[in-house]
């Protein structure tokens, strides 16, 4: 009998569909041994040696993997093909070794695989080798830095923000992002502006076109503005004012005589196949999903045999991956959807222990996963994306007609889908925008004029998509970290969602700016970057991750001393209501921010422990049920919904906030 263990029994039952009696596979049920929780778990006296224990709950498991390890003439190891997953595997040999150092031992063999089918199972086995130690240092590494940063500067908020919080090195870093943004926001003056428009007609057929210039001088403008991460490009005319448009308007005498006109083809080519990040993005656009249940879902696919591993960087796609979807393309759509050439795309991927395959199907004949619903529609997406990602460009002529009237001239665009291409396959439709057959010289009648107002925007809350999009892009965490970053900052209150953005807490805002303040190095982006390349280095056996972890905390714990004490403790901004403290009758009702959100408390505190429940409301609008007033309510979850305050008479609620009467 051979023994092969996983981490889940999903994942277990695949695999027996796949082998024979001679196998006995297993599951760990996520990792057996971890740092204690009830204290440091790290001896920072000893080289930093983790002291790692058998997880709570867990110790049956262990004993199930012994006993059947020891009947077992062979183990495999076939964890996930990452860093998490080496640590699991190598958790697991030292669990067979009475928790001491696994040593290579000739019974029992890692194996790792990117899907999970027959013929990728049986080539792993044919193929087994040993624990990688490298990939499983960088998850030490890993491991212990967070632990030392979270253990030792969380107590420093305790004693001078607020007892009870927490402070992460990446999870404080995508505060601040969402922090700085909103300060951003906030600095923004928005400025008014007016753009012109005009409608023609030529032959009986009418078209619109917009005034872009005068003398030569554009009419447009882009500003942009440096932001804490990444820039933002703001477009505006330089009409000020209604008056100004107007006088424009008036100034615009016939005739109106094409003065040019562009034809091209335009080629747009398809985007390359799910990555964990644009997957996770895509799936928030598209089906809003959270990253975390997007994850759920993802986690079900891969374990069911659907889609290849689904925690990767890499853009790429296997040979046999490749020869299989032009197949598919030409049988449902056409050979003229098909290349003459497979397509490549240039990936990021950031060390080669990671999975070297894009997210795909399995299977590109099945374009349903028929199983639970969400874990459906994220397959639906992952198969029309990847399938797509090796269709032929999609082709569209572009027209744009220049229309002039003495020192002013206008600008007509048009557009006509010559080939849907890749488009066809996501379901992507494109409307026409037709223009008449303009001609040079063509003399055209004018039917009226109008100015409509804008105003200048700011640059937009960060959504889950675009948080994710720029912690990539600054290199900050990695594909399996985004997920639970996104949770911690939420379910500490740190951030809060509204309407699908988030916006930071009165609460997140001091800790951030104490952070900050205190510990700038920490919260720095390039400094988080930085780090991470270093454990990459270390997964790829380029460094030694003692070294890395000492030449941080020597400094860091310095600096944590210091801090607690010189720094002056931080009071969290309260909100006065002008009502009397109904218990004490000399205090002043006032809110402040837990851990579960806003609540209305004395402001003698603690002298007087007064608390009531603080309700929100929206001025301004009612109920469109029953006409009462609508109140922001907060899930379980701490997302914020808006509810009828007749609830539970009333069971209207809505993610999105009503109108206003």
């Amino acid at each position: 009998m051979k023994l092969i263990i996983v981490e889940s029994p999903t994942k277990a039952r695949t695999l027996e569909r796949f082998l024979g009696k001679d196998y006995q596979v297993l599951a760990t049920m996520g990792h057996i041994r971890d740092l204690p929780k009830s204290k440091l778990g790290v001896d920072v006296e000893n080289n930093f040696e983790p002291q790692y224990e058998i997880v709570s709950g867990q110790k049956k498991i262990v004993a199930k993997i012994k006993k059947a390890a020891d009947k077992a003439g062979f183990v495999f190891l076939a964890t996930d093909p990452d860093r998490e997953g080496e640590a699991i595997a190598y958790h697991v040999l030292a669990s067979l070794n009475d928790g001491r150092r696994p040593k290579k031992q000739t019974n029992i063999s890692r194996i790792t695989f990117h899907e999970i089918t027959q013929s990728a199972i049986l080539a792993a086995l044919e193929k087994s080798g040993q624990v990688d130690q490298d990939l499983v240092d960088a998850q030490t590494a890993r491991r212990v830095l967070d632990r030392l940063v979270g253990y030792k500067l969380s107590p420093v908020l305790w004693k001078k923000v607020r007892r009870g919080l927490s402070a992460g090195r990446v999870q404080s870093v995508a505060v601040r992002l969402i922090v700085e943004r909103e300060r951003e926001i906030n600095r923004f003056s928005s400025q008014p502006y007016w753009r012109i428009g005009g409608e023609f007609i030529k032959g009986g057929e009418s078209f619109g076109a917009e005034l872009i210039s005068k003398k030569g001088k554009k009419y447009q403008t882009r500003e942009k503005m440096a932001l804490f991460a990444g820039d933002y490009t703001s477009s505006r005319t330089t009409i000020k004012s209604a008056d100004q448009a107007q006088e424009i308007i008036n100034d615009l005498k016939p005739p109106f005589r094409v003065g040019q006109v562009d034809r091209k083809t335009s080629r747009r080519h398809p985007y390359p196949p799910f990555t964990t990040s644009t997957m996770q993005q895509a799936a928030y656009r598209l089906l809003n999903f959270s990253s975390q249940r997007t994850m759920r879902a993802a986690q079900k696919l891969y374990e069911e045999g659907l889609i290849t591993y689904h925690r990767t960087d890499s853009t790429s796609l296997a040979k046999e991956a490749l020869v299989a979807a032009r197949q598919v393309i030409a049988q449902k759509f056409g050979q003229e959807f098909v290349p003459d050439e497979a397509n490549f795309y240039k990936t990021k991927t950031r060390v080669a222990q990671e999975a070297h395959e894009a997210i795909r199907p399995t299977d590109f004949n099945r374009s349903q996963a028929d199983i639970a619903r969400d874990a459906d529609r994220l397959y639906q997406l992952i198969w029309r994306r990847a399938l797509s990602s090796q269709a032929a460009d999609a082709q569209t002529e572009m027209i744009m007609a220049k229309i002039n009237s003495g020192d002013y001239q206008f600008i007509a665009r048009g557009r006509r889908l010559i080939f849907p291409g890749f488009t066809k396959i996501l379901k992507m439709s494109q409307d026409d925008e037709r223009l008449p057959d303009l001609l040079l010289d063509d003399t055209l009648e004018s039917v009226k004029f109008f100015s409509n107002k804008f105003d200048t925007t700011p640059p937009p809350r960060y959504s889950e998509a675009s948080l994710i999009a720029v912690l990539e892009k600054e290199g900050i965490g990695r594909p399996s970290t985004y997920a639970p970053i996104i949770s911690t900052i939420q379910g500490r209150n740190y951030v809060q969602k509204k309407e699908g953005r988030f916006v930071p807490t009165i609460l997140g805002q001091v800790a951030n700016d104490f952070l900050a303040k205190h510990f700038p190095k920490i919260m720095d982006l390039p400094f988080t970057a930085k780090m991470e390349e270093d454990l990459d280095r270390v997964a790829n056996g380029k460094a030694e991750w003692h070294k890395i972890i000492s030449s941080f905390y020597q400094p860091f714990i310095g600096q944590v001393g210091e801090v607690e004490e010189k720094a002056k403790r931080v009071k969290i901004p309260v909100e006065k209501t002008g009502q009397k403290c109904p218990e004490c009758k000399k205090g002043e009702l006032v809110i402040r921010t837990g851990r579960f959100g806003k609540f209305l408390s004395c402001s003698r505190f603690p002298d007087c422990k007064y608390t009531a429940n603080y309700v929100e409301k929206i001025d301004g609008v009612s109920c469109p049920d029953c006409g009462g007033e609508v109140v922001i309510r907060r899930t379980k979850k701490g997302k914020h919904f808006y509810g009828c305050s007749h609830y539970p008479n009333c069971k209207w609620a809505s993610w999105r906030k009503p109108s206003k009467n």
